[in-house]
Parts: C-alpha cells; sequence; structure tokens
C-alpha cells in the first residue's frame, strides 16, 4: 500500500513539472526586432510585422542623416502592433574636443526626453544614446555619456546604451565599448558620483561577429552565451546582423546574407526600404522593459 504522503507528492508532481518547464520556457522566450536609419514606408509595416516584435525609432536625425523620416510615425507603428527601440543620435568625439562635454551631453539628454514625449512615447520611456565610436571611451566621451544619463534620469525617463560589445585590443589586453560602459559606472557609483546605489544603465550591444552571431537569419539566438557574464545584468539587446555586413567580422558567418551583403526581411521584395539590421530582446517591447 502507498503512504498517503507518497501519493500526493505524486499527484503534484506533473504540475511540478510544468510548472518548471513553464518557467524555462518563460526564462527563454526572445523576440526579434529591426532597426534601421531610414523610415520604411507605411505600406511596408504589415509585412514587416510578420517578422518582427519591435523596431528602431530614431528621435533625432540618424548618423549621416540630414532628416529623421521616423518623427511622427509612432501611433502608425503602434497601431500594426510593433514595440520600441528608442535611439537618440549622440555625438561623435570630434564634436566634443575641445568642448563642455558635460554641458553637451545635459543638453542633449534633455533633447532626448522632449522629443520622446512630442513623438507620443511615455514619460518613463527607456532610451538609448547612440555611442557609435568603439573602443575604450576617451574623457570627454564617458564625460558626455553620463552627462546625458544624468539628464534622461532627471527628466524622468531612463537611459541605455547603443554600443559595441565586440573586444578590440587596448595596451597589453582587450576592451569593448560595452565593458567599458559597465566598468565606469560601477566606478562612479562606487565614487558617489552618480548618487545611485546599483548600475542604471541598460545596454543595446552590437555584435555581428561570428560566433556569437548566428548571421543574417530569424533563427532567435541566445543572449544567454553572447556576452560576457560582467555585461549580463545590463544587457538588454542584442544587435545580432547589420545591413550591409561587416565583412571585417562577419567572414565566419554562415552563408545567409544576401548577393548584396545586406539581410532583408522576408516576404518582402528586396529594396533600400527592406534591408534591415537584426535585433533580439527578451522583452517584445524593449522602450517599456524594467
Amino acid at each position: 500500500m502507498t503512504p498517503r504522503w507518497t501519493v500526493a507528492l505524486l499527484a503534484l508532481l506533473p504540475m511540478t513539472v510544468a510548472m518548471c518547464v513553464k518557467g524555462q520556457q518563460q526564462a527563454q522566450r526572445s523576440y526579434i526586432g529591426f532597426d534601421r536609419n531610414d523610415y520604411p514606408g507605411d505600406a511596408s509595416l504589415a509585412a514587416l510585422r510578420k517578422s518582427f516584435r519591435f523596431t528602431g525609432y530614431w528621435l533625432n536625425n540618424p548618423p549621416g542623416a540630414q532628416r529623421n523620416t521616423w518623427t511622427g510615425k509612432r501611433a502608425l507603428l503602434k497601431k500594426n502592433g510593433f514595440g520600441f527601440l528608442v535611439l537618440f543620435n549622440g555625438r561623435l568625439y570630434e564634436d566634443l574636443k575641445g568642448k563642455d562635454a558635460a554641458a553637451l551631453g545635459t543638453q542633449d539628454g534633455k533633447a532626448a526626453v522632449e522629443a520622446a514625449l512630442h513623438e507620443g512615447f511615455g514619460r518613463n520611456t527607456l532610451i538609448f544614446l547612440d555611442q557609435e565610436q568603439g573602443g575604450r571611451l576617451l574623457p570627454d566621451q564617458s564625460t558626455y555619456l553620463f552627462a546625458w544619463a544624468d539628464a534622461v534620469h532627471a527628466a524622468g525617463a531612463r537611459a541605455g546604451v547603443y554600443c559595441s560589445g565586440i573586444d578590440v585590443p587596448d595596451g597589453a589586453g582587450t576592451i569593448s565599448t560595452a565593458r567599458d560602459i559597465v566598468a565606469k559606472e560601477k566606478a562612479r557609483i562606487s565614487s558617489g558620483k552618480s548618487g545611485k546605489a546599483t548600475p542604471q544603465l541598460r545596454l543595446w550591444i552590437a555584435n555581428d561577429q561570428c560566433p556569437p552571431s548566428p548571421g543574417c537569419t530569424q533563427r532567435h539566438p541566445s543572449m544567454d552565451t553572447a556576452f560576457p557574464l560582467e555585461l549580463a545584468a545590463s544587457t538588454l539587446v542584442w544587435q545580432y546582423a547589420q545591413s550591409p555586413r561587416r565583412t571585417q567580422f562577419t567572414s565566419g558567418c554562415p552563408a545567409n546574407y544576401a548577393a548584396d551583403n545586406r539581410c532583408y526581411a522576408p516576404g518582402i521584395a528586396q529594396s533600400a526600404d527592406t534591408f534591415v539590421d537584426l535585433n533580439v530582446s527578451s522583452s517584445p517591447d524593449p522602450s517599456t522593459a524594467p
């Protein structure tokens, strides 16, 4: 005869296993999104939504652009079911050298929040600063970045950084922009300069190097093993493919790029409006992720 407590435990076992499986599925769930400098056009949104859960959204002119074609498109994108990667184009080192980097960062941080509110985003939106230049940040770059982040937080929004996660030579060792930013933020916290008790910056890391990138594919890559441990807690989004591909980093990738070395949204005719960069995130709407 089986003891009653054993019967009870056996009865609970399937439920326990199901809960564990469900928990693992939730923990491993990821979402694919796209970003590009130019708005893809109203007519492409329905087709893009079939493949992508979220999209990048510029608040100011993208790098090298004379205007921002995303302006005024948030409501339509939201209506089509997209979440957002909200992005503000920061300043290059050449724009900071010899100037008051802290003042420029504060000015741009305020402008980023004002632009987000103007576009209809909530006050608590997560805004990523586009840090285009890689490697270890120079002092003016660090000053600008953290002044920008402080101004964004002061205005009631949340700050993140789009930056490279690829290690490059740095003296006797290597460094990535992402690792440098995380280390610098922790140093600010330890010194009391940040006024925060824990790291606040969320990272959108660009690393199209194969591996860890799977190249131009919508097969959900895992973020769990893509980055060093010190980046795991801060990383919200991984940009794993760019258009056009950067051959110096993607020579080891599968042959899954188009003939012109770009990634294109599936099910849509290839054109200047349909090539994309590919991203994966644990959130279907990174702009509202905690």
